[in-house]
Parts: C-alpha cells; structure tokens; sequence
C-alpha cells in the first residue's frame, strides 16, 4: 500500500517536532471543548505526556490518530468531572476565559487585523460551539488537522461511517449557521 507524502514525511519526524506541529490547533480544540483557558492547557498537556510516555515507540505515522484519540478521552473525562464538581457545589460559579480573546494566536501581536476579522471568527466560533460535541470535534479533526476519515474514526473511537454522518451534519448546521456569508467547504 502506498502512503502518503504526509505520512512518509512524518518518518522522519521526532515525537518533540510532532507535538509542536499540532499543539495550536489541539489547544484551540481544547479550548472550543471546555472554554477555559486553564483547563484547556491542563487537558492538552496531559494529553502530550500520555501519548510520548505510552506510544513513543509507535510509528510517527500513528501518532496523530492516537494523539487525537487521548485528546478526546481527556476532553470528555474532564467534560464528567466538571458536571460532577457542579452538581455536587453548584453554588459555586466558575468565570470561564472569553474564548474569543483565546481564539487569536497568542503568540503572534497582529495590530492590523481589522474588526471585521474579529467579528468572523467571534461569528464562526459560536456557530462551532452550538454543534453537538462529536459533530464539533469531526468538523475540526476533519477540517483543521485535515485527517482523513480513518485516523478520525481511529481518534473518535468509531466507525467510518459515523465520522461520514457526523461531518456532513456539521456542514449543514454550520451552513444554517453562518448563512452565505461563510460558505463551509466540504
């Protein structure tokens, strides 16, 4: 079977270069998922130590599935501790991070984005966090991290089809969301 000019690139990868390639795009992931800063970090960077302490020696090319596969778990299993800590002390209320101020690259200062800028990916930000969790997190594995439709069913822990099914409603309702004006490629 051949592979792709991805995969064979990823060969040569060190699991150091591997994490630094998807760590932006795992932390906005991240952060779509709990809308907390903090916690976001916390999930990702747990989710980095398993995978090198666990699957290190796998090859470079598995990583990614694998890599977004913990990523979902952790999400989801810190997702059931949050409910839990609020159903046991729901007096107590969390501030939660503006996500649209996390939303922009924090390494990089762009003093010449425009509002209109900010005001699309404030727009496509909240239409993102109205889908279903596993729509959300396709339509990102899928759109963002350009997986294929195998390693996401590998990550999401699901069939083929599913991850199909999944996609295209996102697409739909991102659509219906955001209207013409951000037309949602398939």
């Amino acid at each position: 079977m051949l592979r792709s000019a991805e995969q064979q690139s990823l060969e040569d990868v060190s699991i150091e270069a591997f994490l630094q390639s998807i760590e932006k795009k795992a932390y906005r992931m991240a952060l779509l998922a709990l809308s907390n800063h903090a916690d976001a970090i916390d999930v990702l960077q747990d989710s980095m130590l398993k995978l090198v302490s666990n699957y290190e020696d796998r090859p470079s090319h598995e990583w990614k599935p694998l890599f977004y596969k913990i990523l979902q778990n952790r999400i989801r299993d810190f997702q059931r501790q949050y409910k839990m800590k609020n159903l046991l002390f729901f007096w107590k209320s969390d501030d939660h991070d503006n996500l649209i101020e996390e939303w922009s690259d924090d390494d990089e200062n762009h003093p010449e984005l425009d509002v209109g800028k900010e005001r699309m990916q404030a727009h496509v930000l909240k239409a993102l966090q109205a889908l279903p969790e596993k729509q959300q997190q396709c339509f990102l594995m899928r759109s963002w991290e350009g997986m294929s439709v195998i390693e996401t069913a590998k990550a999401m822990g699901c069939s083929e089809g599913s991850v199909k099914t999944h996609y295209f409603r996102a697409v739909n309702k991102l659509r219906e969301l955001l209207g013409e004006e951000y037309d949602v490629q398939i």
